[in-house]
């Protein structure tokens, strides 16, 4: 007879395989195998560079918010989907519409960096967090009311992942000219009216549950709404050369 002091082994094993190391683990060899100007992995290292420069040593190998359960429970989910995502797009299954557009234009020539990191981030927080809030409530077995907290200290480090693409990723070392149409169009996407929009989102879907058909179209509507921004912010501004 398997005694439980023989299965927890087996189920620690199981978390750590879904953890966020091994999420982080699962992207970063992704990445590794694509060319500097895919989107994809633009997204992807610049997201990885930022997790990796806001984790203490005392977190390390435990997310970006140890001791915070809904934080982390939100930020893994966050990872879950987008590797999900990067799985499905590489042996050629359909990726959720608010990812889309990031993965049919990743090698567009007249895009740029930043557009592709912008995108990235709408797609996650646009739909991705709405849905990590829903499925955390379930998991963790609370109101969304109780994830407040956490969800404004995820949203802190997601600021911090936006400062650090739009600093690292800008066309130079000084600010964008006002002539360039990216300054335009990087102007026109706000992290903060977006976090705003995710968490009535997710409220909304959060009171839905109980129909289960209204909150399929909700969360449908949702995903191609995202996906609708998404495609706009990769408009095309440069020629190859240009890049």
């Amino acid at each position: 007879m398997t005694t439980p002091q023989h299965r927890a082994p087996a189920a620690s094993s199981a978390r750590a395989s879904h953890g966020p190391t091994a999420v982080r683990a699962r992207l970063r060899a992704s990445a590794e195998t694509l060319p500097d100007g895919d989107g994809v992995a633009v997204f992807t290292r610049a997201c990885l560079t930022a997790a990796r420069q806001a984790e203490t040593a005392g977190a390390a190998g435990r997310g970006l918010f140890p001791g915070a359960a809904g934080a982390g429970e939100l930020e893994l989910r966050l990872a879950r989907r987008y590797a999900a995502a990067v799985d499905a797009a590489a042996v050629g299954l359909p990726v959720p519409a608010c990812w889309r557009p990031l993965f049919q234009l990743r090698r567009h020539p007249g895009i740029r960096p930043l557009q592709f990191a912008l995108a990235g981030m709408n797609a996650q927080v646009g739909h991705d967090l709405v849905l990590a809030v829903v499925d955390a409530c379930r998991a963790l077995g609370c109101e969304p009311a109780r994830l407040e907290g956490d969800f404004d200290r995820l949203g802190a480090a997601l600021t911090g992942l936006e400062e650090h693409l739009r600093e690292s990723l800008a066309p130079g070392p000084e600010a964008l000219d006002v002539t360039d149409p990216l300054a335009h169009l990087a102007g026109a996407w706000s992290l903060e009216r977006a976090r705003e929009g995710a968490w009535a989102a997710a409220r909304t879907l959060w009171a839905a549950r109980r129909a289960p058909e209204f909150a399929r179209e909700c969360a449908e509507r949702l995903d191609a709404g995202t996906g609708l921004v998404g495609r706009c912010l990769l408009t095309p501004l440069s020629s190859a050369a240009a890049r």
